[in-house]
Formats: structure tokens, sequence, C-alpha cells
């Protein structure tokens, strides 16, 4: 894997990154299909500061899986070891010899544009969670911003804008797979070779003011915040709730606990939810990790009830479950198989379950991969993260997973930091004024313009660029 860091940033370099991912795939595409008739496989990938390419592999014996990628831009290649590197070469060198097509580029220009407005149709519960990301994540830009650039954008203004977006750039690879250390440095030295070398090289080092990182926004300790909106399609007669509980920066004895909770909660949510309460038919809750930044998420779309009075329900699950986890006995919690009738538990099994989950091997390379590649794109850098969450797990107690659930998830917790993002479909839009108008409590903060909060709002630290993990 291979992730290309770029200097530039913004709302143009967005879009024109679109156009230059969509061109060079194009271009591409002729190479593409005869490798992918022996066997190999590679990916060009968009992503918030850059972009990845990527060639990886199957499961079978022989094969080997890399990823590189740069701020915006990822690459991914999977292959037999002995062609990944043919493959490579060519991926790299269309890269560094692309060239603008007009003709082909008025028709990749119009299939990003449609791509664009298809996002209206999107369900509701994929555009209340695009309004959480646009909330948290810093360095995001609406896609409604990128539509209204996109059709100012020329053949030529693209021509100008590849070789600028390459002039800076920052290199993170990664390589798996039956393949030797000297191999996969000779690879990496033929990328630099071909971007970074030479009199008039295509790429330079990133100054180290413009390595930029994923920072998430901070939401303030004891307070619920609720952003609301119509849906973008307006005859979706669906509304969706994402209720989302920020908890922490990621840290073992943390993480344990938040995915114990998770794990136990997940069925009694689902029945209490969606089969007794009949809210809507997608109700899922869910761990949510923004670079490093965990927390739970409710989500549930219907058609019957509107966004306000979900969020009402979730609130009174919490406060159900709450309950029956101070009811629990320690036996009940120490039991392999909980009684009968109970809505929830937390047994032992539970937390053996959860050991089992994390002991289990990878089903694939390109599995593994992903579970390493993820470390290095948060910059948490945590290799051995299964076996310390393990240990961590061994070590839980009752009494400190009800000390959890008190201090960051239960109602009117001290620590409880919410974010109530509200898309109010045709059936529930007469509702969308009343609810917003309403009295709320001083704890209650209504976000009326996305951007004005973020700004408003402090970031945690980026485990990117720490002490000791990035040298400038």
């Amino acid at each position: 894997m291979m992730f290309f860091r770029l200097g530039i940033l913004s709302t143009i370099s967005i879009c024109g990154e679109f156009e230059y991912i969509y061109c060079l795939t194009n271009i591409l595409y002729i190479s593409a299909y005869y490798a992918q008739v022996a066997g190999l496989y590679y990916g060009l990938h968009h992503t918030d500061n850059g972009f990845q390419a990527e060639l990886s592999p199957g499961t079978m014996a022989g094969v080997s899986h890399v990823v590189w990628s740069s701020l915006k831009k990822k690459v991914t290649l999977v292959g037999y070891n002995h062609k990944l590197r043919i493959l490579l070469e060519t991926v790299v060198q269309k890269i560094a010899e692309f060239k603008v097509k007009p003709d082909r580029f008025s028709v990749i220009k119009e299939l990003v544009t449609k791509e664009y407005q298809n996002f209206k149709f999107q369900q509701p519960y994929q555009q209340a969670m695009y309004y959480c990301s646009l909330m948290l994540q810093d360095q995001t830009w609406p896609w409604i911003e990128e539509l209204e650039v996109l059709p100012h954008l020329e053949a030529e203004d693209l021509a100008k804008f590849a070789p600028m977006m390459l002039s800076r750039a920052f290199l993170e690879c990664y390589i798996a797979g039956n393949i030797e250390s000297n191999e996969a440095g000779s690879m990496i030295q033929h990328i630099e070779d071909i971007f970074f070398k030479g009199s008039n090289p295509i790429c330079r080092p990133l100054f180290p003011s413009q390595h930029l990182t994923n920072r998430v926004v901070k939401l303030d300790k004891g307070k619920s915040y609720v952003y609301s909106n119509y849906g973008l399609n307006p005859n979706d007669e669906n509304s969706c709730l994402v209720h989302y509980i920020q908890v922490h920066q990621d840290d073992f004895q943390m993480n344990v606990k938040l995915q114990l909770f998770s794990l136990i909660a997940k069925q009694p949510a689902f029945h209490q939810l969606r089969s007794v309460e009949q809210l809507g038919y997608i109700t899922v809750l869910m761990q949510r990790n923004d670079s490093g930044i965990r927390g739970l998420q409710f989500i549930i779309q219907s058609s019957v009830k509107g966004p306000k009075h979900i969020d009402s329900r979730v609130e009174s699950f919490l406060e159900m479950f709450g309950s029956k986890l101070y009811e629990m006995t320690s036996e009940q919690f120490k039991s392999i198989w909980p009684p009968k009738d109970e809505i929830i538990f937390v047994t032992q099994s539970n937390v053996n379950a959860l050991i089992d989950m994390k002991l289990e091997k990878h089903k694939n390379l390109r599995e593994e991969s992903g579970f390493y590649w993820r470390e290095i794109s948060d910059g948490t850098l945590k290799f051995g993260r299964r076996e310390a969450e393990v240990a961590a797990l061994r070590q839980l107690t009752q009494e400190e997973l009800i000390a959890f659930f008190n201090e960051y998830v239960k109602i009117g917790a001290p620590q409880k930091k919410t974010l109530s993002i509200r898309v109010y479909g045709n059936q529930h839009a007469s509702e969308y004024t009343s609810d917003n108008s309403e009295s709320v409590e001083p704890t209650v903060v209504h976000i009326d313009d996305i951007f004005s909060f973020r700004r408003s709002q402090p970031l945690y630290g980026s485990f990117k660029g720490g002490f000791g993990q990035m040298k400038l």
C-alpha cells in the first residue's frame, strides 16, 4: 500500500483529485485488464488528505500485498509476488507520465458530476452519517461545494493541477506477503527514484508545515449537541437518527470497556428498538472510530416515527439498560449461560467471546494487511493491539464496566458527550420546525451551521506526527 501525502488541500483540489483518479484509472484500463487476467489487481483510492495506490492479493500461495499512499491518494496492488513488481512499475510510470486526454476528460467529468448529483438520492441514514463525519472530522469539505466547483473545471485546469498536486509529497508504504525484505526495499527505492530523484524531480519532500493530519472535533463534557436537516430527497418518506456518544482517544483499557459494552448492548438494543417498539427496519448499535477517537453510535431509520421521538427512545433504552446492569449479580456476571427471560447480561461468556474474536487468526492476507495499514494510516502504530487488549480484557471486572457506563454512557453521566444528527423525511417534515423551536435544557446545544460549530470547537491531538513517530 502506498499513501501519497500532498501539500495542497481545498475544495478545488478535492475536485481536481477526483478527476485525476478517474482519468488515471481510465488510462490504466488496458494494462489493468491484462493484469487481472494474470491474477494481479491494483486500486487507486482518494482519501481525506491524499490518495492511495493499492496493489494487493487474494489468499493463494505466492501472493503479495503492496499498499502505498501519499496525501490524498492510495494505490493498492495484489498479485503473485514474481509479477507484482511489473504491475507496480506500470502503475508508477503511468502516474509519473500522466497526460490529460481532452476527449476522455469530458466523459469522465460527466461521470463525476452525476456521482455528486446522485448523493441526494442516498438513504437518510447515509446522509446522517455523512453529516456526522463532516461535523467531527477536520479538513473535510461538503459535497455541494465540490459540485459547485466541478462545472468550471476544464481539461487545461487538470493538466496544470496534476504536476502541482505531485510537486510536494510524502509517501507511506506497506508491503506484505511472499516477499523478502530486500525485495520490498528495492520496490520502495524504485518508487522514490521515479518521483524524487533527478535534476528536476516530479515530487519534492513536504515542508514540515505541510504534514496535514486527520484531527477530530472534541465535544464538550456534559453537553448534548443536536443537528437537524431535511432529507435531500423530497420523495423519501424515511427519517433517520444518528445518536453518537464520543468516549475517548485510543487507549487499551478504555477500548475493551467500550467494545464489551457494545457487544452486550447490541442485541438488546435491536430487540427493544427494532422488535418491540418497531421504530425502523434499520436499527444498529455499533462502535465508531474516527482516527483513533472512539465512541458508540445508534443508527435508526424510520418511516413511522420522527427523529426527535427516536432520540428520546434511545435515551429511554439506555436508562433501562442501566437498571438491568445494576441489578445483575456477580454470579450472573461470571456464569457461562445467562438465565432465561433476561433482557441483557454481562457474563463471562461475553468476555470470552470477545477474547476469542480478538485472537482469531486473520482469514487472508488482505484482512491482515488491513489491520496493519489501519494502524499506520491512523498513526497509532500499536501493532500488538490484539494481545494488549486481550490482556486488558482478562483483568476487567464487573465493577469497572459499571463505572464505565456511569461515567460515559448513562443519562446525565459527568463525562458524557453526545451528538444527535436528525434527518427528516417527507413523512415528518412538518415536525422539523416544531422540534427545533421548542425550549431546550441548558446542556442541549442546537447546531445551525456545521462549519461555524466545527471552527468553535477544540480538536483532539493527532497520533500522526507525534514525537518519535514521524521523521520530518
